[in-house]
């Protein structure tokens, strides 16, 4: 399993100037070999590498392995696209956006990140500094800072090529740290978890994580900034400046906290995990336009990696099922039907009479669900 620790280098005035120089070189080498690969149609790494890897040396004063850097690096921001365009994520065959996607090549910001291999980047553990290539030369001992629990993991199991980039006016190191497999333990049961906007996360426990609070901190930085991008003056963007990236911060952290508290729920009571497979369902759901920003801006996908690599790391099974009619079907008898939802917060079986609150039904029947999966897969 792959992880990844980002960490603060504390550069020297004449540090960061060197690495900020690397950074603008490589970026726009990038940009470079990206608008001609787009017009070549050559997005191969190797078959990309024959045009350009002689002239970013030359006219971008790049060493070789950062040279071959560059060119990866193009030749994987346009797989990404290619296969964003082949499953549909921007847009239908013949769209407008899709096509407006298609018809202009990659560009990469002056602050992107960049990937150092072992050539290139070197830690010190001991010293908490770095050794990093630049195009004004090697620069030694650039000391970061980092929290106990990631030297830790930095010194126990990193491993392969670490990005630098500058954001914020702040420099990061983010590292790739392969943590080995941990076994998975045979479940006692599974703990079904049922994903929604009025609660985050509901377990079959009966546990609920409200969303009342994330939605509330959503609406008040939506207004905000409607209100500050309206008025078009200079300290109206120094501030919408200031504060990106805030509320998508305060998400990640509510997530994580979340995700954390369900796997230690699982690991305490020995079961596994089943999570509802949501992918596409911005495509399938139709709703009214006041209700689209809620559900474009529901972090779903990101809380199911967060429990998916937390499960991993605890040695917790883990399994997808299929989520149609888990807010109709009654765990009780199996009934189905739309009656048996009066109200967000409501299920009475119109069949067999059991009342529960919706999303905790929801979530035994996703348990029930995943029960069945899990025998299925580990049949033989």
């Amino acid at each position: 399993m792959k992880l990844v620790v980002q960490v603060r280098p504390l550069p020297a005035p004449e540090q960061a100037a060197a690495l900020e120089a690397t950074l603008r070189a490589v970026n726009a080498a990038a940009t470079w070999v990206s608008a001609l690969a787009h017009h070549r149609r050559v997005f191969r790494n190797y078959d990309l590498r024959r045009h350009v890897y002689g002239q970013i040396k030359d006219d971008y004063g790049l060493a070789a392995q950062a040279a071959q850097h560059v060119v990866k690096k193009v030749a994987d921001a346009y797989a990404t696209l290619h296969a964003n365009v082949g499953n549909g994520n921007v847009g239908r065959p013949g769209s407008a956006r899709r096509e407006r996607v298609l018809a202009k090549p990659i560009l990469f910001r002056p602050g992107a990140a960049h990937p150092f291999d072992d050539r290139c980047l070197s830690w010190q553990m001991d010293a908490r500094t770095v050794s990093i290539w630049t195009i004004a030369g090697r620069m030694k001992s650039v000391a970061f800072t980092a929290s106990a629990d990631q030297l830790k993991t930095l010194a126990a199991y990193r491993k392969g090529e670490s990005d630098l980039l500058y954001r914020d006016g702040m420099w990061f190191l983010i590292a790739t740290c392969d943590i080995g497999d941990r076994p998975v333990a045979t479940p006692n049961g599974f703990l079904g978890v049922d994903l929604g906007i009025a609660n985050i996360a509901t377990t079959s426990g009966g546990g609920r994580h409200s969303g009342k609070g994330l939605n509330a901190v959503r609406h008040r930085h939506r207004e905000l900034r409607r209100r500050l991008q309206a008025k078009q003056t200079k300290s109206a963007k120094r501030l919408l400046k200031k504060r990106r990236r805030k509320e998508a911060r305060f998400a990640a952290d509510t997530n994580h906290t979340i995700a954390k508290r369900i796997v230690t729920e699982a690991t305490r009571t020995g079961q596994g995990i089943a999570l509802e497979d949501l992918q596409g369902i911005r495509d399938r759901v139709r709703l009214r336009k006041p209700q689209r920003v809620t559900l474009h801006s529901w972090s779903f996908h990101q809380l199911g990696q967060l429990v998916a690599y937390k499960a991993a790391r605890a040695g917790v099974a883990l399994v997808h099922v299929d989520p149609a009619y888990t807010s109709q079907a009654c765990s009780s008898c199996g009934h189905i039907d739309k009656k048996n939802r009066p109200d967000q917060a409501t299920f009475s079986c119109t069949s067999c009479g059991f009342a529960e609150h919706a999303d905790v039904n929801a979530a035994r029947d996703i348990a029930s669900r995943g029960v069945t999966s899990w025998a299925v897969s580990h049949a033989a």
